[in-house]
This record gives C-alpha cells, sequence and structure tokens, in this order.
C-alpha cells in the first residue's frame, strides 16, 4: 500500500500549452480591440453609411397641377386625387402570394384586365417594381385595399379633368399620364403649371415610422395658375351653334373665332370636330388640332375691306369716289375675272356691299404690289399673332419680285394668299377700333397692353360704314343681321386650292363686328367644305355669326344701338 501511494504523482503543467492558450487569448482579444478601434476612431464613416442605408429615407411632399380657368374664374382644367396600382414581384413570390387565385381573379376583374396578362406583369422574381394600372378611381382603390394581396400596393397621383369637355378640349389641350402637357395650353404653359415637389431626409425604424426629421433636401415649388381670357358663356355658345350648323351643312371641319376690339383679348375660340379629352379613347390627332390658329385658308371677299382701306391711304380712291365696273369683266394675263353682272359705274360702298370683284380688280390695279402687301401686314396678316398657342401658324402673304397683273386682280379679292382665322378676325378687330392694332392674347393680362395705330382712323371708319351695308337691304349678308343692333361685316367664299388649280369643294366665311356705333367685338366665322347646294358664306356662315354674336352682346349686356331699339325707346318715353 505505501509503495503504491509513493508511485502516485500530481498532474503537471506544461509549460508551452499555457503558454500558446495564453497567447491565443490575448491575440483574439487584441484582434478584437483593434477591429473596434478600427470601426469607432479609424474608419466610423462605413458603419454610419451602413446604418444609413438601412434607416435613411427621402420622402417627397405631394404637388397639384395648376388650374386653368377662364377670364371670371371657372375652372377648365383641374388636377383630381387617384391611386396607381403598382406590384412587387419579388415580395409577391416571397410571401407565395399567387396562392390566393380568388383574390388575384377578382384584381384583374376590377381593373378590367385578363388574368393572365396581370399575372405576366409579375411572373419575374427578381424585380421589384412593375405598374399593374395607372389612375384608378379612389372607389376602385378602395376595393384594392380590402383584397389585402401580399406584394401589391397603391400609391397617391394625379389625373387631369376637364369639367367643359369637348368645348374647350382644343385650347386648354391635355396631358399625358404623367401629368405633363400634350396639347393646347397645358402644353404651351407646361413649365408655368408644374408645382416641383419637395424632399426630406428622415430616419425611419424597421416599421416604417418616422422616428426623426433631418430637414429639407429640396424646396417645394409650388404651381401656378392660369387665367384665360376665355368667357366660358361665350365659349359655350358658340361651341353649340357652330356644331349644329357644320352637322347641318356637312362641313369638313369649321372655326370661330371672337375678339374683344378695345384690348385684342380673345373672348371665344371653337372648332369642330372636337373630341373629349376626358376621355383618352375618342382622341385623335385631327380633333385634337385647333385650326383656328393651324389651318389656313384662303379668304376670299373677306379680304376686300383690307384692299380698300389700302386704296383710301394710297390715295387711289376717295370714300366718296365712283368706280366704273363696265363691262363687269375683263382678260388678264389669258384669264377672265369677272362680276355676276355688269353693276356699271358704282360708288365703293356699293363695291363692298354688292361684293364686286371688277371694282377691287380697277382698285388695285392702280397700286403698287408693295403697298397691298404692306396694308396687310399691318393688318397683322402672314405675322405671327404672338398668342404662344401650339401649332400655329403665321399664313402666307405673298413676295415676289414680279407680279403679274392677275395676281394684282386675285389678290384684290382674296386668292393668292392665306391667313387663319384667328388674323382675320384680327384684322377685322382693327378696322372696328379705328385702325388700332391691339396684341392679342389669349391669358388673362393685369394691365391693358398699349395699342398701335396701323392704319388712319379716318380710313377705318369709313370702311367700318361701308360694312354696315352688307348686312342690310341689298348686301350679300342680310342673314347675319341682329335685330335692335347695327352690324357691319363682310362675306367670302373660296374655293379650295388643289394641286394644279382649284377644285369643286369651298370655305364659307363671314367676319363681322358689332355694335357700329361702338364696337365690341369682332368675330370671324368659317365653315369647310360644306356640302350640298348651300356653300356661300352669307348662307353657312352669317347666320351662325348672327346668333353667337347676338348671345353674346346681350351676356355682355352692351346696349342695343339699332335704329328699331331708338323707336321703341322714344315710344316708351312718350307713354
Amino acid at each position: 500500500m505505501n509503495r503504491r501511494r509513493q508511485h502516485k504523482k500530481e498532474p503537471l503543467l506544461t509549460g508551452w500549452r499555457f503558454v500558446t492558450v495564453c497567447c491565443v487569448i490575448v491575440l483574439a482579444f487584441a484582434a478584437l480591440f483593434a477591429r473596434t478601434a478600427w470601426i469607432q476612431v479609424v474608419s466610423p464613416d462605413r458603419l454610419r453609411m451602413e446604418g444609413d442605408m438601412r434607416s435613411l429615407r427621402t420622402t417627397v411632399t405631394s404637388t397639384t397641377r395648376g388650374m386653368i380657368m377662364d377670364r371670371n374664374g371657372e375652372e377648365l382644367a383641374v388636377s383630381v386625387p387617384v391611386q396607381a396600382v403598382w406590384a412587387d414581384p419579388k415580395q409577391i413570390h416571397e410571401e407565395h402570394s399567387l396562392d390566393n387565385e380568388q383574390a388575384w381573379h377578382a384584381l384583374a376583374d376590377v381593373l378590367g384586365l385578363p388574368r393572365d396578362k396581370v399575372l405576366s406583369r409579375v411572373d419575374n422574381p427578381k424585380r421589384r417594381f412593375v405598374y399593374l394600372q395607372r389612375q384608378v378611381t379612389p372607389a376602385v382603390a378602395e376595393y384594392i385595399r380590402k383584397l389585402r394581396l401580399p406584394g401589391v400596393h397603391l400609391r397617391p397621383e394625379e389625373r387631369r379633368f376637364y369639367p367643359t369637355g369637348e368645348i374647350n378640349a382644343q385650347i386648354v389641350g391635355m396631358t399625358n399620364i404623367d401629368g405633363s402637357g400634350i396639347e393646347g395650353i397645358e402644353k404651351s404653359f407646361n413649365e408655368w403649371l408644374t408645382a416641383q415637389a419637395g424632399e426630406r431626409r428622415v430616419r425611419k425604424d424597421r416599421t416604417g415610422r418616422i422616428i426623426e426629421d433631418l430637414g429639407v433636401v429640396a424646396e417645394a415649388r409650388q404651381a401656378n395658375h392660369i387665367q384665360l381670357t376665355i368667357d366660358q358663356r361665350l365659349q359655350a355658345l358658340a361651341y353649340r351653334s357652330l356644331k349644329r350648323a357644320s352637322e347641318y351643312y356637312r362641313a369638313t371641319s369649321a372655326s370661330l373665332v371672337m375678339l374683344d376690339v378695345r384690348n385684342g383679348e380673345i373672348l371665344a375660340m371653337v372648332n369642330t370636330p372636337s373630341f373629349n379629352p376626358n376621355n383618352r379613347s375618342q382622341y385623335q390627332t385631327f380633333r385634337a388640332r385647333n385650326r383656328a390658329v393651324t389651318d389656313t385658308y384662303e379668304p376670299g371677299s373677306t379680304l376686300k375691306p383690307l384692299i380698300v382701306v389700302s386704296a383710301l391711304e394710297n390715295g387711289v380712291i376717295k370714300a366718296d369716289s365712283i368706280v366704273d365696273t363696265s363691262p363687269g369683266w375683263m382678260r388678264l394675263g389669258g384669264k377672265r375675272v369677272s362680276d355676276t353682272r355688269n353693276l356699271g359705274a358704282i360708288s365703293v360702298q356699293t363695291i363692298l356691299q354688292r361684293s364686286s370683284n371688277m371694282g377691287m380688280v380697277r382698285m388695285a390695279l392702280q397700286e403698287t404690289p408693295e403697298q397691298l402687301t404692306d396694308t396687310l401686314y399691318r393688318f397683322g396678316l402672314g405675322i405671327d399673332s404672338g398668342t404662344g398657342l401650339v401649332g400655329e401658324s403665321s399664313g402666307l402673304v405673298p413676295q415676289r419680285r414680279r407680279w403679274s397683273d392677275i395676281e394684282r386682280a386675285t389678290l384684290s379679292f382674296g386668292y393668292g394668299l392665306t391667313v387663319t382665322p384667328l388674323q382675320l378676325a384680327q384684322s377685322y378687330a382693327i378696322l372696328a377700333n379705328g385702325g388700332v392694332r391691339y396684341p392679342l392674347t389669349i391669358v388673362k393680362r393685369d394691365e391693358a397692353p398699349a395699342g398701335e395705330q396701323v392704319i388712319p382712323k379716318q380710313h377705318a371708319d369709313s370702311v367700318l360704314q361701308m360694312l354696315e351695308t352688307v348686312v342690310g337691304p341689298g348686301g350679300t349678308a342680310r342673314k347675319a343681321a341682329i335685330p335692335g343692333y347695327r352690324v357691319g361685316g363682310k362675306t367670302g367664299t373660296s374655293r379650295k386650292a388643289i394641286a394644279g388649280g382649284y377644285g369643286s369643294d369651298y370655305v364659307g366665311v363671314f367676319a363681322g363686328m358689332a355694335p357700329v356705333s361702338n364696337p365690341r367685338l369682332a368675330m370671324v366665322v368659317i365653315m369647310n367644305e360644306p356640302q350640298g347646294d348651300k356653300y356661300y358664306g352669307g348662307d353657312v356662315a352669317a347666320p351662325v355669326f348672327a346668333e353667337v354674336m347676338s348671345g353674346a352682346l346681350q351676356l355682355l349686356n352692351i346696349r342695343p344701338d339699332g335704329a328699331q331699339d331708338e323707336q321703341f325707346q322714344l315710344a316708351g318715353v312718350g307713354e
């Protein structure tokens, strides 16, 4: 027993193993300390960046596009809140959202899309964002929200709404699905109407709640509203009358422009055919064109008052001159120019009243081409009106080195040049305003602009008095007369040019102003290619002028100046 006790040994601690273990522990702590020091002291930015990537977010403030209003504040274009439906395909596949087939059927039905088409948009699990449908109504959005489909989300956006529909479609225009203007005022003033969204930097927790507001990244810029010179009451009246007449005469298109002669403001501008900008399925490019500023026509006899002004100004005639139109026709350059019958020696007033081509040719041949074209330019023909409307044409006033007699002759009764309805309306506004031209505008001005005297007042007034006889007995525009008001104007009927000459289609025009005693409004009505037996301006355009002008004078509370009203007032006083 003692021997066993003697052989029992105590355990020994091997020195090198102990040292090795201690070294490893010390090195591990040193590495951890070094790593901690590196992260916290030497290079802390990366850790902060990793944290920020998981918590920092930029939020965008909602913005609303500016409104478009008429001169009285009535809304013509507004933005309404809607929702966009979007999906996260990766989340859909990770959470097995597609297993709920009934809900996906309901989603496809409410969106009005085939189920296969909806599923094809979310079949790629690597994608994180895809639109299912834009601009859905609040009711549809609420239905989708109640489906509670994982991976299907809603986001707020705006949709442009046009309360007046097709009446103002070509003027106001419309926006695309992203809210950028693509037609009309929406396009011309897109930057002015567009708001700039503001951005804020925030910190969010894992549930998406904002726990810290870090400040503004970009300041928001509010949208601006636009107030047009259009009077919606007159616009609706003009569109209704023009549409009814164009359908009755089966015209290819028609346009009407009404101006305030005192300041150049456009009070009404309508075209047919039109479209409803709230229903994109009706959109066609030819319907969206604002024909009052884009389409040009040979004005025909409506140019004659301007040529008479030129003749008066250049001393060719006087207001009371007599012009011999016998024998009622002449041949120039192998071509015949004639009246419907021989009117003989007639006054300048009768030349306009009876629309004598021969009388106009006699005057025009005594002027130089430069004198004629200079007068037309001063009336605003052949130049841009400056309204800024999309697609506006400047028309064409011919410039030639050599003019033949037949070219001067045809120019005198409205052939060989082209004008827009807006330009022709401006010309008659200048006549009505004593020869003063105001810059045209479609946007309401804060202050009235300064006018420019472009033709002598006495000549403008003389021609205005002559134009009143055109609407009276013996004139070509008796259908343009308005009971109780003195009206002046001129009819025009021109054949449409085709390759190699003129075809069988016509353009019927009437341009006029009222009341003659104190002109306030100038208007042009154009019927393009009316079908049937009636195609003269006095038949197809003058009645539209009378209906719209009569309504406008009453709506604007403009006092009657006709002889009938004077007699009525005197009779009333006597009683």
